[in-house]
């Protein structure tokens, strides 16, 4: 048998202390249904055998540190030489405009702001994008840039990989990381959507909204709405009781002599003194 034509095993690597372990221990990581939906995305790519390598990465520790900011994910990964290899996840951010369009659609949703303001991801939230003409998640390999220091040059590689696991993870413990991804953090996010509800304080919020969701005011959800006071006119006396019935055209009736209308007054009198005699403090 040629030697030369045996290649040499896969170098382990170098096990640390203190990595970043995936919590999941078998089976998928990703648990909600928008971290799925990433991995899911990237699966489709072809990634499925690099997906897994990486998969036990992310599982024994050995990526040193993962940073998410605007359009970049930033991985530290051992590998089998004593440097850790440079992984980098990029993909686009939506501009100001889109960001501007993309908050008011949702806020126009009360059942979307209600969501996100818990701090959930509504299931069909993806249909907001799209119908921006935006999508949420990539849905093609020209919309991520992959690169990694290691000497590998497929792409991705098993570093890459490892970080997309654990990418996956942060967004099962917070939802907005996928929105800070694509340039719009937690904080920024919902004090436009408060705004855009009139939910800021100031006058504005004073007047009630009648689309406000339950969860913002679960208080007063099953309470009747109180009835205006009517307006006091200062130096006038109390509209009498049977004044009602002056303002009605005379009636047509007659009971023996009397119009049917003065056989009335001392009936709304009287109901009008009972009513004064139920507010009585006992």
């Amino acid at each position: 048998m040629n030697e030369w034509r045996r290649f040499p095993p896969a170098a382990k690597p170098i096990r640390v202390e203190g990595g970043i372990k995936a919590r999941s221990k078998r089976g998928e990581i990703a648990q909600t249904w928008w971290s799925r939906r990433f991995i899911e995305v990237l699966e489709s790519f072809g990634m499925g055998g690099r997906l897994q390598r990486g998969k036990r990465y992310a599982r024994a520790g050995q990526v040193l540190n993962l940073t998410l900011s605007t359009s970049l994910v930033v991985a530290l990964v051992q590998g089998s030489r004593p440097e850790p290899y440079r992984a980098r996840i990029a993909i686009k951010a939506f501009t100001a405009d889109e960001w501007e369009r993309i908050e008011r659609a949702l806020a126009g949703q009360a059942l979307y702001a209600a969501k996100l303001l818990a701090g959930e991801m509504p299931t069909d939230v993806e249909q907001v994008f799209d119908e921006l003409g935006l999508q949420l998640f990539p849905t093609t390999m020209r919309e991520l840039t992959m690169d990694c220091s290691c000497p590998d040059w497929e792409i991705p590689c098993k570093h890459l990989a490892a970080a997309c696991y654990l990418v996956a993870e942060s967004f099962d413990e917070d939802p907005f990381q996928i929105l800070a991804w694509r340039g719009r953090g937690r904080e920024e996010l919902l004090d436009r959507l408060r705004a855009l509800r009139g939910s800021v304080s100031g006058p504005a919020a004073e007047e009630p909204d009648e689309a406000a969701p339950l969860s913002e005011r679960p208080e007063t959800f099953w309470s009747a709405p109180e009835s205006p006071a009517a307006p006091a006119t200062p130096g006038t006396e109390p509209t009498a009781p049977d004044a009602l019935l002056d303002e009605l055209d005379p009636l047509p009736v007659q009971i023996g002599d009397e119009p049917a209308v003065e056989l009335l007054r001392p009936a709304y009198r009287a109901m009008a003194g009972m009513e004064r005699t139920d507010r009585l403090p006992p």
